[in-house]
């Protein structure tokens, strides 16, 4: 009998090395740093959820807004460079671990059409959810219908979940920053598998398992630890059946720490 899971992944630097508003604002033309700037300025005002700056530039910042239509975005998406073997991740989870199936899905505060363009011919369309706009005729966006950070991915978690009748433990969520934590928590609460693709702490110290990578394939690593209960042998087998060889696998635990003298010197000491 096969056992039912559903696989969400983020997409900005989980599945892509660069964050989707650093591309689309380089092929506006807009400086690099004047995108990190405001948007650093949005997140410590808490002006809008962890995520979803970018879309609160493209609806409210004359630089954006003025300038972005529709057309740009599906540009920008063909223009992210990926992690690789998404592909092969996607169809593993779906067929080539026996006597499971994950249902593989993307939610991402990036704009949709930005992820689909991106990972078109990969991941189907309807198994990405972003950011949504309403456009104008000229392809200008006139409004937000929805957006997918922070708590946005709880909510579509919950969706996903009823559509498909599958509990919390059976849910794996991928992310690597302040953007996921909504959602590991909530997969956490429902002892689902959590993993961390980044070393953000954010994110680290909330996830069950972190793997750093720059291949996709790697989730699968806590995913036949955690729910197929592989052991390390099988596993390195199964990468060497899709011709891979394993060349490192490194654990470790790291504790970061500040020491700071209690004598008259106050310079601090740093450990690791």
């Amino acid at each position: 009998m096969i056992k039912q899971y559903l696989f969400a992944s983020d997409f900005d630097q989980t599945l892509s090395f660069n964050d989707s508003g650093e591309v689309l604002t380089e092929l506006l033309g807009i400086p690099e740093e004047e995108f990190k700037e405001k948007a650093a300025g949005m997140a410590q005002l808490n002006l809008v959820q962890q995520g979803a700056e970018l879309a609160y530039l493209l609806l409210h910042d004359p630089a954006f807004n003025s300038r972005v239509r529709r057309d740009h975005l599906i540009e920008a998406g063909k223009r992210i460079p990926l992690k690789e073997d998404i592909e092969l991740l996607y169809r593993t989870l779906r067929e080539g671990i026996p006597g499971y199936e994950f249902d593989f899905y993307v939610l991402s505060a990036a704009p949709v059409e930005i992820v689909q363009s991106a990972l078109e011919g990969i991941v189907p369309a309807d198994h990405i959810f972003g950011t949504e706009f309403k456009y104008g005729p000229n392809g200008a966006i006139e409004r937000l219908i929805r957006c997918t950070a922070g708590y946005g991915k709880v909510t579509r978690i919950m969706q996903l979940q009823a559509e498909r009748g599958i509990g919390l433990d059976h849910v794996v969520y991928s992310g690597d920053g302040s953007s996921d934590m909504n959602a590991m928590l909530h997969v956490n609460e429902g002892d689902g598998l959590t993993i961390a693709v980044s070393e953000s702490r954010c994110v680290t110290h909330i996830a069950k398992r972190t793997v750093l990578s720059n291949n996709a394939l790697s989730v699968l690593v806590p995913i036949l630890e955690e729910v197929a209960h592989w052991t390390q042998p099988q596993i390195r087998r199964f990468f060497e059946s899709q011709g891979f060889l394993v060349q490192e696998w490194a654990r470790m635990r790291t504790d970061f720490l500040t020491l700071r003298s209690s004598s008259a010197s106050p310079a601090p000491a740093e450990a690791q």
